[in-house]
């Protein structure tokens, strides 16, 4: 099959680290995007030490919402065909809401984070996506079905209408596009120092399988829709949730 190639924004920590972790074991050559240089650096040759394949996951330092600094990105893939982009990248941003500067600044920031990310690494990398076979993934989040995060919940819910409309435009050239819907995940940055213990046990009880998620659980439905199973599959939403919001 030769060389595969993948791309994953925010693939520093948590969930983008483990979808970077599963696709190297799958063979791809790995591209992990994001501000922070050590962060990635330090994941990268984790990843490539513990698999035993040097450089099988490599860093790129770029922030994602400055569209002068995504020809980094196209720089690092090279002539390479790109076969799967998996726009992690994202959360939640506070602000101070008591005047609509602040309220406009903070969905200003949400949407850059969650949703511009997400459009303009795609985009940047639309050429070269292999055709056939290219992958896109979009990793969204509960909070997109059923609300409870402001701009967050708006800035997700946005990514599946996008998705709906890339699928339709990039069907004809055998590229898929899908969205993963995570649902309460922990070992990730989301929630900082924010989350008390009973926090996570109410996310706990909202689920059917009585416990929270973890990256790898979200990992491997990025990486069955980034791998030749998934080719049927496109502008779907995968809600991994563990129950705690049905499939609608």
């Amino acid at each position: 099959m030769g060389e595969r190639v993948a791309v994953v924004s925010g693939g520093g920590t948590g969930i983008g680290a483990a979808v970077a972790r599963g696709l190297a074991v799958d063979g791809f050559d790995v591209l992990v995007v994001g501000r922070r240089e050590q962060m990635l650096r330090d994941c990268a040759d984790r990843i490539s030490w513990d698999i035993g394949r040097p450089h099988a996951v490599r860093p790129v330092t770029a922030d994602l919402t400055d569209p002068e600094q995504l020809p980094r990105v196209v720089e690092a893939v090279g002539e390479r065909s790109v076969d799967a982009v998996v726009n992690n990248a994202g959360g939640y941003l506070g602000g101070d809401t008591g005047s609509l500067a602040g309220v406009a600044a903070q969905w200003r920031a949400n949407l850059d984070a969650n949703v511009l990310t997400a459009v303009l690494l795609t985009e940047a990398l639309r050429p070269a996506l292999r055709r056939p076979g290219g992958r896109v993934v979009l990793v969204s989040s509960i909070a997109a079905q059923r609300g409870g995060g402001g701009p967050y919940s708006a800035a997700k819910a946005a990514l599946h209408g996008w998705a709906y409309d890339l699928a339709v435009r990039l069907g004809p050239e055998q590229i898929t596009v899908n969205v993963v819907s995570p649902g309460y995940v922990t070992d990730t940055e989301f929630f900082g120092d924010r989350m008390m213990p009973e926090g996570h046990a109410k996310r706990v009880a909202a689920t059917l399988v009585g416990r929270a998620g973890t990256p790898d659980d979200i990992a491997e439905a990025v990486r069955y829709l980034a791998g030749p199973s998934a080719g049927y599959v496109t502008g779907q939403v995968l809600g991994v949730n563990g129950g705690s919001v049905l499939g609608r």
